[in-house]
């Protein structure tokens, strides 16, 4: 339910709540039946909870948003420090395997994919993103392993990534 709707709502509520405060107020002065007057209370007390109970759950929607625009703004600021970290050590480890690749005598569209590749990118992605087809991208896949020496996209992957994580501490008992 928007938040417009439950406005709607709380106020026919709270209007239904008002004008059985009126009907009792009128049937208590012309000595209607007790019983007649507690079902209208009844009746309105439980306007009055409605009301009470779509408020302060707007109210809370309305904090826990606010506390999760914060932690994306948290996240957002995290990532972004990151990216200045690691900024540097990016542009060496680009021109690094740039370098491998150029010893490995890629062409610069088979560099393209080779990168794209370690991006984790589909041959379907990669066509799309190069505006080429599937079986070109394909072929210069077919074209970057042999010369690589490598079997394959997880075995390219694994060359350059390999060495970037660092192996687990042994547990000594």
């Amino acid at each position: 339910m928007n938040s417009n709707e439950r406005w709607i709502i709380a106020v026919i509520l709270f209007v239904i709540a008002v004008l059985a405060s009126i009907d009792i107020y009128n049937d208590y002065f012309e000595g209607v039946a007790l019983w007649h007057i507690s079902i209208e209370a009844a009746v309105g007390f439980m306007a009055l909870g409605g009301v009470s109970y779509l408020v302060r759950g707007r109210f809370k929607l309305q904090h826990s948003l606010a506390r999760e625009q914060q932690f994306s703004k948290d996240l957002q600021a995290e990532a972004q420090k990151w990216k200045q970290v690691s900024e540097k050590y990016v542009k060496g480890l680009s021109i690094e395997i740039e370098n491998q690749l150029d010893r490995w005598g890629l062409t610069e569209a088979e560099k393209e994919v080779s990168f794209l590749l370690l991006k984790g990118l589909s041959n379907k992605e990669i066509a799309e993103v190069r505006d080429t087809s599937v079986p070109t991208v394909r072929a210069q896949t077919n074209a970057i392993y042999p010369k690589s020496g490598l079997s394959g996209r997880s075995e390219l992957s694994a060359f350059f990534l390999e060495d970037l994580l660092l192996p687990q501490k042994q547990e000594t008992s």
